[in-house]
């Protein structure tokens, strides 16, 4: 009997992910820790409406960066195009080149 029940676990192991459970617990499945490249489409942000969340959305803009935004917002009032962000402390060319295409006045 302990022959056919190993040949029998070996041919069901070899047809792909078959467990069978023996012990007295329910068996744990672990998630893959693995990364997966997911290419999500970025949406324009509104940088006259846009709060510091959506800001962080940006290539480039963490945190401090989208309350500079909202500060320079508040103080200026509304952009009046997108080159006007290079007048923001911390967002230099570079930032703003990433950006362009998503971002909206």
């Amino acid at each position: 009997m302990k022959y056919v029940l190993a040949l029998f676990s070996i041919v069901m192991l070899s047809f792909g992910s078959f467990s069978l459970a023996f012990a007295a617990e329910p068996s744990v499945v672990k998630e893959s820790t693995a990364k997966e490249a997911v290419v999500i489409p970025q949406s324009a942000v509104n940088i006259n409406t846009a709060d510091v969340q959506e800001l962080t959305k940006l290539k480039g803009v963490g945190e401090k960066k989208a309350e500079a935004i909202v500060a320079w917002r508040k103080a200026n009032g509304d952009f009046k195009s997108v080159e006007q962000l290079l007048e923001v402390k911390g967002i230099g060319e570079a930032t703003l080149a990433a950006n362009r295409e998503n971002i909206r006045i």
